[in-house]
């Protein structure tokens, strides 16, 4: 079983008892109570129909041995036709319920599962990949739905069995003990088979989840793959994640296929007993005829739903598996932990980091007592090589991440006394990678509005570059933006965030920077977009544009996870060192100077030739 080592359980994963999953799953029952009763009832009437049934036969057999009249066959057929369109009817009932049901409660463990999900911070999906949370929610839920349909079927079969073991016994207890003695011996290879087939049933759910996580990945990622000729690539990491796959499953249907051979093998023994035993108590009329029938008819209606308890094991261990990790997605600590609950108040936006630690793993600090002081109103930029741990402010700001130690105050409150959704509609975030949703660029921008004009919006939209920007996109704010916002450019992608960030109007906003290029056109266009934010908002930007750095009141210059310089880009530079350093690396070859003099010189060396 060395193959399942690449399929080790999640952090969060929890082991949940048989009974406390239980007593879990019938909590979601408590809202169908009245829609429960009513599959009982008819549950119960469809096992007395179908224990009835070889009753009537056996009944049927004896008295035509006695006196075999056209009217007794006549009563005999229309009896079992009644009993069988009874058991009909109640079983359409009892499975169009349990269907409805089984929808409901799916629909609200799904919701549950996926409120889970988004409720987690980004920490969370750094540790764990979306592709196998998503497996949870769809895949494991939907195993769960058919444990639930499996359990009314085996309820009704064990009920019909209970009834057919008291007529059983009536008639005559030796032939009925000899049945009954078969009972235990599965029960027992029953318990001894459940811990195994729990454990290879949830590995093979694992293995699902990580082909589900390939695929995502792989498609994802399709065009990179094409524009590097890597098809044969993914393929074959797709088939690698497919292969373990196999194996485990292989493995689990081996587990699995155990029981049902040896459970028909025992059958087969009892039968073989029960033919010989009733032909001896016939043949010394102990029973009737019709007796010795009803035995061999009722065996297997008697032992089916036992066998099944066993046979369905498979199913029963999915089901309670799949529960065991939608739970466990459910159940997962929050790395985020906030000390009150207070609606966020309308904010001026003064922050203050007071000798904050930071790290995202124990070895490797991000952020030492740092301290940080920004006014309300003020515009901030953050500059510094990759690591400096400019983003993990923003991103601590924003609550993303959980500090380890010191405050963040904002307006004097501390950060972790906020309700995290009323705090962050208070915040704007555009991120490096621009995020558009499916749809319209109108709908993207008013992604968090409420009622919608459209007029208003183009009026807000005309305000940056006089709406020139609009007029490139082909249907205007109606135009779809495709997957990802595929279909639109980077810098269009941006222009959308940024005016998504606009209507929401927010009192803080956080901005990290793209460092794809862009036309000097639409970098015109973007800083228009930016200069109609930040003139309302406490602005933090990660900035890699030179003209983004100078519109910054202030620009702190960050060298592993320590401010080292304050100061706007004048006097920085002035004093020559390591903002300096990082415009004559990163930013001057954006300045018109710049571009003037390489011109020159361009032109010079062609006077030349």
């Amino acid at each position: 079983m060395g193959f399942f080592s690449s399929l080790n359980e999640e952090k969060y994963d929890r082991q949940y008892t048989d009974r406390q999953l239980m007593v879990r799953i019938l909590t979601y029952f408590r809202p169908f109570v009245k829609r429960l009763l009513v599959i009982v009832v008819t549950t119960l009437a469809i096992s007395g129909s179908d224990a009835l049934q070889p009753v009537v036969v056996s009944r049927g057999l004896d008295l035509l041995g006695t006196n075999p009249e056209v009217r007794r066959i006549y009563l005999i057929a229309v009896a079992i036709m009644i009993i069988s369109i009874t058991s009909w009817l109640m079983n359409y009932i009892r499975r169009r319920l349990t269907v409805r049901v089984i929808a409901d409660l799916l629909v609200k463990l799904s919701t549950q599962a996926f409120e889970a999900s988004t409720g987690h911070d980004l920490s969370f999906y750094d540790q764990y990949s979306s592709g196998r949370i998503a497996s949870r929610i769809t895949s494991d839920t939907m195993q769960f739905g058919e444990l639930v349909s499996l359990v009314t079927d085996v309820s009704s079969q064990m009920v019909e069995t209970l009834i057919l073991a008291v007529v059983l016994f009536s008639i005559d207890w030796r032939l009925t003990l000899i049945l009954l003695s078969l009972v235990p011996i599965i029960f027992a290879l029953t318990i001894l088979y459940r811990k195994l087939a729990r454990k290879v049933t949830r590995q093979g759910m694992r293995a699902m989840a990580e082909v589900n996580q390939t695929i995502k990945e792989t498609v994802s990622g399709i065009a990179v793959a094409k524009n590097f000729r890597q098809e044969a690539s993914i393929f074959e990491i797709f088939d690698k994640a497919n292969q373990v796959s196999f194996k485990v499953n292989i493995q689990r249907g081996l587990v699995l296929s155990i029981v049902f051979p040896s459970l028909n093998t025992i059958g087969g023994i009892v039968t073989a007993i029960l033919v010989y035993s009733g032909g001896i108590t016939t043949s010394q009329g102990i029973v009737t005829a019709g007796a010795w029938y009803l035995f061999i008819l009722s065996l297997d209606r008697f032992m089916h739903p036992i066998m099944s308890l066993a046979t369905f094991w498979t199913n029963v261990q999915s089901g309670l598996s799949s529960a065991e990790r939608v739970f466990a997605l459910i159940d997962a600590d929050p790395n985020v932990v906030q000390t009150d609950d207070r609606d966020a108040p309308e904010l001026k936006g003064e922050i203050e980091f007071c000798n904050l630690n930071f790290h995202y793993k124990d070895t490797e600090p991000v952020l030492r007592d740092f301290n940080l002081h920004i006014q309300s109103g003020e515009t901030v930029a953050l500059v510094g090589h990759t690591g400096a741990g400019k983003s993990s402010i923003a991103k601590l700001i924003a609550r993303f991440y959980e500090f380890q130690s010191g405050k963040i105050l904002i307006d004097g409150i501390d950060i972790r006394s906020f309700n995290l959704n009323s705090y962050r509609r208070k915040l704007g975030i555009v991120s490096q990678v621009p995020f558009l949703f499916s749809g319209t660029v109108l709908d993207n921008i008013c992604y968090t509005c409420g009622q919608v004009n459209p007029a208003e919006i183009e009026q807000l939209a005309r305000q940056i570059g006089d709406g020139e920007w609009l007029e490139t996109l082909p249907n205007g704010l109606n135009t779809e933006v495709g997957e990802r916002g595929a279909r639109l450019s980077m810098g269009q992608r941006q222009l959308v965030s940024l005016m998504r960030v606009l209507v929401q109007q927010p009192a803080i906003f956080i901005l990290d920077e793209a460092t794809a290029s862009i036309d000097p056109f639409t970098e015109w266009q973007i800083q228009q977009a930016l200069n109609l934010i930040l003139e309302k908002t406490t602005s933090i930007l990660i900035a890699h544009r030179l003209s983004t750095v100078k519109s910054a009141d202030r620009i702190i210059v960050m060298r592993e996870g320590s401010i080292i310089e304050v100061g706007n880009h004048d006097s920085l530079m002035q004093s020559a060192g390591h903002y300096a350093e990082l415009y004559n690396t990163y930013f001057r070859h954006q300045s018109l100077a710049y571009v003037e003099e390489a011109a020159f010189k361009l032109t010079a060396d062609g006077k030349k030739d």
